[in-house]
């Protein structure tokens, strides 16, 4: 039989002439050499040929010229089911396992997959058995061959499963990097398990495939094998497979499914080793479980005499203070201090951030001596949190050493520390710390927030620093903030504390920097110099207002007629008329027609009087018409005009306006409560509603028990006063002025009660008059008086 070689390369003729060929020359019987594979296809065919029978015929070896290089007799198997023996020649040798697997491990690298390895494992000389596949998987360290090789012994009748091969193949797989072949045998080695209770006979190839597949990453697949081998019932996990999982998800950062492998691993009775608390308890302590976290920790210590890892201390006290635990966090840190460690910088840290924003500085500053003890140095942080803390809780001094060693450490501070500095000394009404705090973080490049313009601001304006102020906020403006509800903020300040002068100085900075107010401000400052009796400076804000159209409504008219009525300067009665003028509101030129004559307004006064407050909205304008008819009611008794206030108040009553202040209780009584207005309104409601009673009494025969007047004790002297002067029952009691129906009835038939009533308040001639024509009747007409009328009560009264 000839065997020819085809094309070779040159190195392959090398080492077959030089070294292969002496081998093939000097087999042994312990020894399966490269010349059996040569012959081992003429091997089996010519024992095919020949039945078992022993082969006469040489196997010759040519070279690429056709000679020959070398002769031998055949390797070939000798009666079938003789698996351990083959024919070496003429002579019947026994086959060694190792032997056996040698030659596989040959088949195996020469042809490595696919049908020509396994065409070749078809012809071996020899029936292989388990041992032999175990054997030779251990010596391949091609995984591509190993699995080749597997996938063939599977097809084999000799072919029984076992864990020790298939965690071999893993271990190649894995080593390789080929993580689909893992799965894919895996799946294949859950097809040959036979689950019995639970158990099966590959519980390590199984760990292992799950332990390689979560190494790699695959969080899904690995759950997936994990749970379909739950629901199969499976209960042989080992530790390290839950702490692979662990780890996994862990670093995916999906901590409740490694709690869920964590809680399955606790339920299987599965032990927990170091790495299972190395793993769990940080975990717990990150996730807020921390009462979890503390029970394991107090377990692990329990179980084992070594001394909990650092890591575990380090989780548990970063968290523990961060939840506000601060007991149980200082504790663990002493205990982690008892057990030989030293703490890290990130320790620290996390301990002195936990201190101070719990506000116990006083701890967190001793953690900080004992860490520049220690030899560290506090980093940028730390050192902006310490001192923006103790400028928070008003400890300016501390703050400011801090701020000082924080510069000498070389540390720029930020815009933050240099805010809450400068903000809690402008607070503290500490304007020189702050102003230097400002202007050094200028000079550093750093630029001021709007919180820290706002604060100096607001430090230096309560200072009437008004200079300065300016100066600030001029570079706030170059700086690109918008200025203006700051500088108007300031405006504020000023009118709140009565300054006017300042606050017209600021205005005036404003308007040349070109930084407008709003009219809301304005008016303030308005009624501020009103109240003020600054009228020159008054009637320029005014105009103002006016002008940026806005409106002056009732309420503003009206508290202008009341600083009319309290003045008692001519000139100054003349500038407020002037500033009346300014505001072009419809109830000044009410007032202007009001006191004029009747032939210049065309009508009568009450036709007047109706015609404008026919004109008020009284949806919107219900209580500034009731403030107006108050002050207009003032002024107008202390002007004298008696008939011309009775024709306001008459309209305002009929225009509701004062709903309940007359309440006719059919026979029993009748009353008027004058407690909600001012006191010419007072009094003209009083003069008024008794001419009303007495045209009721007199006119219809209607008289009630008794008649009341409820003043309340402001308005109570100054009503009593003017029915005293003509003679009137009334009592007067605290709050209320009454008298019987039948004392009143006789009252009001009095000439002088009567021209009282019709007329306009008595004149004391009238009431002289009236005193002697008691003292001396007489049979003449009553002579009404001609004297012009006069005010019963002086403006103090008012």
């Amino acid at each position: 039989m000839l065997v020819r070689f085809g094309a070779i390369k040159q190195e392959a003729r090398r080492l077959l002439y030089s070294d292969l060929l002496p081998r093939l020359r000097t087999l042994n019987s312990n020894t399966v050499s490269l010349s059996c594979c040569i012959s081992s296809d003429a091997t089996t065919a010519g024992g095919r040929e020949g039945s078992g029978a022993e082969w006469t015929d040489d196997i010759l070896y040519l070279d690429e010229s056709g000679g020959v290089i070398s002769s031998s007799r055949g390797l070939r198997a000798t009666e079938p089911g003789l698996d351990s023996h083959v024919m070496v020649g003429d002579l019947r040798k026994p086959l060694s396992p190792p032997a056996a697997a040698a030659k596989i491990v040959e088949i195996a690298r020469r042809w490595r997959w696919g049908p020509d390895l396994h065409s070749h494992l078809d012809r071996l000389p020899f029936t292989p058995s388990p041992s032999h596949l175990h054997l030779a998987l251990a010596h391949l360290s091609d995984p591509e061959s190993s699995l080749s090789l597997l996938r063939w012994a599977r097809r084999q009748p000799w072919f029984s499963p076992s864990d020790d091969s298939y965690s071999v193949i893993l271990d190649r797989l894995h080593s390789a990097g080929d993580i689909d072949s893992v799965l894919s045998l895996f799946d294949e080695i859950v097809s040959d398990a036979n689950m019995t209770e639970g158990k099966t006979a590959f519980p390590s190839a199984l760990n292992r495939a799950i332990q390689y597949l979560a190494l790699d990453g695959r969080m899904e697949v690995s759950f997936h094998c994990f749970k379909k081998l739950r629901d199969l019932s499976f209960n042989e996990f080992t530790t390290q497979t839950y702490n692979s999982l662990i780890t996994l998800f862990l670093s995916k950062g999906l901590p409740y499914k490694a709690f869920e492998i964590y809680e399955a691993m606790e339920a299987s009775g599965c032990p927990l080793d170091s790495s299972t608390f190395d793993l769990m308890i940080p975990a717990l302590a990150r996730s807020g479980r921390l009462d979890a976290a503390l029970r394991l920790f107090q377990d692990s210590k329990s179980r084992s005499a070594a001394r909990p890892g650092f890591p575990i201390y380090s989780a548990l006290v970063d968290s523990m203070g961060k939840a506000g635990r601060l007991d149980a966090a200082v504790g663990l840190y002493r205990e982690m201090l008892a057990s030989g460690y030293k703490p890290s910088v990130t320790m620290y840290v996390s301990m002195i951030e936990s201190l101070v924003k719990a506000g116990k500085l006083d701890a967190g500053l001793g953690l900080w001596d004992e860490m520049k003890a220690g030899g560290f140095r506090p980093n940028f942080g730390l050192y902006t949190m310490m001192v923006e803390a103790q400028a928070r809780c008003g400890r300016l001094d501390l703050a400011a050493t801090l701020f000082a060693d924080m510069e000498k450490a070389g540390f720029l501070p930020t815009p933050s520390t240099y805010a809450s500095l400068i903000e809690m000394h402008s607070a503290a009404g500490q304007v020189d710390p702050a102003m230097r705090l400002y202007n050094s973080m200028i000079k550093t490049g750093l630029r001021p927030g709007l919180n820290t313009y706002t604060s100096l601001l607001t430090v230096l304006a309560t200072k009437k620093l008004l200079d300065l102020a300016a100066k600030v906020l001029l570079e706030m403006k170059a700086g690109g903030f918008a200025v203006d509800v700051n500088a108007s903020d300031v405006l504020m300040i000023y009118i709140k504390e009565g300054s006017n002068e300042l606050a017209l100085r600021w205005l005036r900075f404003m308007a040349s920097a070109g930084i407008r107010t709003n009219n809301f401000i304005i008016r303030q400052l308005f009624e501020s110099c009103m109240k003020a009796a600054l009228y020159e400076s008054a009637r320029p804000l005014l105009e103002t207002y006016v002008n940026s159209a806005a409106k002056v409504d009732l309420i503003l008219y009206t508290s202008i007629l009341a600083h009319l009525v309290r003045c008692q300067d001519e000139k100054n009665e003349r500038a407020i008329m002037d500033i009346m003028s300014v505001t072009k509101h419809k109830a000044h030129w009410f007032m202007c027609g009001l006191f004029t004559g009747t032939e210049q307004r065309k009508k009568p006064v009450l036709s007047f009087v109706r015609e404008f407050f026919q004109q008020i909205d009284y949806e919107t304008e219900e209580s500034a018409a009731r403030y107006f008819v108050n002050v207009l009611l003032n002024y107008l008794v202390l002007m004298g005009q008696m008939n011309r206030a009775r024709c306001v108040w008459k309209v305002a009553y009929e225009n509701k306006l004062f709903p309940k202040a007359i309440v006719f209780d059919q026979h029993i009584a009748w009353s008027l409560d004058v407690r909600n207005l001012s006191v010419g309104a007072a009094l003209v409601a009083v003069v008024h509603t008794l001419h009303r009673f007495r045209k009721r009494m007199l006119y219809y025969g209607v008289v009630p028990r008794r008649i009341k007047l409820v003043t309340g004790s402001m308005l109570k002297m100054v009503v009593a006063q003017m029915l005293a002067s003509v003679e009137s029952p009334f009592e007067v009691s605290k709050v209320v002025l009454r008298a019987p129906g039948d004392s009143i009835l006789e009252w009001f038939k009095k000439p002088i009660v009567q021209q009282f009533l019709l007329n306009e308040i008595p004149s004391k001639s009238d009431v002289l008059m009236h005193k002697l024509n008691v003292l001396f009747p007489s049979s003449a007409p009553e002579v009404r008086s001609l004297s012009p009328p006069k005010p019963v009560l002086s403006r103090s009264h008012i």
